[in-house]
């Protein structure tokens, strides 16, 4: 054996009796100790280890640091491919998010002007429906109307031969009393005559 061994021994054996003097917690299981004494044991442990061993342990954590940059490294890559792939997944899924919902207004543009042609087809129709009704309620008042006034002018009308006949008797009747009375005024004067004679 020789010293560098020995010494690590030494220092072990130290670290163990460090350990037995600590105050136990939970025996064989929690222990306190102090600190500073333990670090400086278990650094003088490293320093004391041969170069072989310190190489190794140099090489084994500069593998590790190189095993953890790679990894970290690769995780890189991973996460940039796949918020890529998320990104242009994302697009994708935008792009045809835009186009279901430029064909919706296109339906829906569609189907309001189906909606308006028939509203105005239907509006038309109803006001065609009135323009009849009117027209025919013009056209039977017009009627009532002409009628009216055809029973009105035939009552005148009567009333206006009434009237005539009315004057033609009193004409009539004027001319009798008149052609009456000159006979009488006529039978008068002759008989006046012949008394002068």
């Amino acid at each position: 054996m020789n010293m560098q061994q020995s010494g690590i021994y030494e220092l072990l054996k130290l670290l163990e009796i460090s350990l037995e003097k600590g105050f136990p917690i939970i025996p064989n299981w929690f222990s306190i100790v102090k600190i500073k004494e333990m670090e400086s044991l278990i650094d003088r442990i490293y320093a004391s280890l041969p170069n072989e061993v310190q190489e190794a342990r140099a090489f084994l954590r500069r593998r590790e640091e190189l095993q953890i940059e790679a990894q970290q490294k690769a995780e890189k890559i991973i996460v940039d491919a796949q918020n890529e792939a998320n990104r242009l997944l994302s697009e994708s899924d935008i792009l045809r998010a835009v186009q279901k919902e430029a064909e919706k207004i296109k339906e829906q543009v569609i189907a309001d002007c189906e909606e308006i042609k028939r509203k105005a087809l239907d509006d038309a129709e109803n006001v065609r429906i009135q323009a009849a009704d009117e027209a025919i309620r013009i056209r039977e008042g017009a009627e009532v109307y002409a009628e009216q006034v055809l029973v009105n002018l035939e009552r005148d009308l009567t009333q206006l031969q009434q009237v005539v006949k009315n004057g033609q008797v009193y004409m009539e009747k004027l001319r009798s009393e008149s052609a009456i009375s000159y006979d009488k005024t006529y039978l008068s004067s002759q008989t006046n005559d012949f008394r002068l004679e």
